[in-house]
């Protein structure tokens, strides 16, 4: 099958970790369900339906750390917006600004892999992107941290299945691919786990969390996984 390679980048960006309210924590890199929100800006799919359009089951979506990842903290103002306008004075219940410190990638910089069972969206999706163009403003996580992309590549694909041989993959790995003890450990590199949502249907409800393995400093990781995928410019990505 065919899998369109693009470059996304920009100064900042958050994804927030769904279990941190009033501190928000980043994930280092973006989950299944926000670079359907991407696609979906790229592409021209409202808030409503992106996550219909781009959902696993239509959908395949790998993603490769490029520039390593960078976590800092800053103080966000949040102003009182209760009620749906803004309130620009307190009251015996709120302040009419709250600060808040926030986690963020600094130097953010991504490889999103995409395959698409409609011809037409996949084609659009590829045109869109070729020519720098998108529907809605794209951005890594929050609205006011905008981002740019890059055309990469439209490379065949081979789906492989197990050979109980270490494969050297460019992607994260969720651990439900892993072959039991199917993590080689290499010297020099890092190995770090995070949980996050992978699937997650229109009304917002998660339907499946699953830990991903990843090496922060973009380096590959050699794993015994179930099913990969070889391009034909010679990286190994396993889709989520």
């Amino acid at each position: 099958m065919k899998v369109l390679a693009f470059n996304i980048w920009g100064d900042y960006a958050h994804f927030r970790k769904f279990y941190t309210t009033s501190s928000p924590l980043t994930f280092s890199f973006p989950p299944p369900s926000t670079i359907a929100g991407i696609l979906g800006a790229i592409y021209g799919a409202g808030k409503e339906e992106y996550l219909d359009i781009f959902s696993s089951q239509r959908c395949h979506i790998a993603i490769k750390i490029i520039n390593p990842v960078k976590k800092i903290r800053m103080g966000i103002n949040l102003i009182n917006t209760k009620g749906n306008f803004w309130i620009p004075y307190g009251n015996q219940y709120h302040e009419p600004r709250t600060q808040i410190r926030t986690e963020f990638v600094k130097e953010p910089s991504y490889m999103v892999y995409v395959n698409h069972q409609d011809p037409k969206i996949f084609d659009t999706l590829c045109k869109n992107i070729k020519e720098h163009k998108s529907f809605y403003t794209v951005s890594l996580g929050l609205s006011e941290l905008l981002a740019d992309f890059e055309y990469a590549g439209i490379y065949n694909s081979e789906e492989t299945l197990s050979n109980d041989e270490l494969t050297e993959l460019c992607t994260p790995v969720i651990i439900t691919n892993l072959i039991s003890d199917g993590l080689g450990i290499e010297e020099g590199k890092k190995y770090f786990k995070e949980k996050m949502p992978i699937i997650m249907n229109q009304k917002r409800i998660v339907g499946k969390y699953d830990d991903v393995i990843f090496e922060p400093e973009g380096n590959t990781i050699k794993a015994r996984v179930k099913t990969y995928h070889k391009l034909e410019n010679g990286e190994n990505i396993v889709f989520f």
